[in-house]
């Protein structure tokens, strides 16, 4: 039987990660910040060379830059007076897992109706054909 506190401290785990998974995909979501991502699979840069790229302010790249840390998806750290961003796996594998779920209902719906599609398709071909035995 579980007390009040762990139901608690269960409600709030499931809170706290449907949170940071809203954080994540909403960090996603822009294309700037994704080109971002796709530079650090490559290892770590600069703030000056995730900026590169982009024809848009230093202070967006950063605000950028801010977001993606936010959701825990780029790790940073000074080196001196630069500053090194990386890659932080664990937040993209939990989207990963979370759209699995849901890819895994997509196919067993799309199988669903390729079935009846095939089964409608060989049914109207009967029809058609008053001569095929039934």
């Amino acid at each position: 039987m579980t007390t009040l506190h762990d139901r608690r401290t269960l409600n709030g785990m499931v809170n706290d990660s449907a949170e940071q998974l809203t954080t994540v995909f909403l960090a996603l979501a822009d294309p700037t910040r994704r080109a971002i991502l796709e530079r650090l699979t490559h290892g770590e840069a600069s703030g000056t060379e995730l900026a590169r790229p982009f024809s848009i302010s230093v202070p967006a790249i950063s605000k950028h830059l801010r977001v993606l840390e936010h959701a825990d998806l780029i790790l940073h750290r000074k080196d001196g007076r630069t500053h090194q961003f990386r890659l932080a796996a664990r937040p993209l594998k939990e989207a990963a897992t979370w759209l699995e779920h849901y890819r895994q209902f997509w196919e067993a719906q799309f199988d669903s109706l390729d079935t009846y599609l095939l089964a409608t398709e060989e049914e109207e071909q009967d029809i058609d054909d008053p001569s095929s035995p039934s």
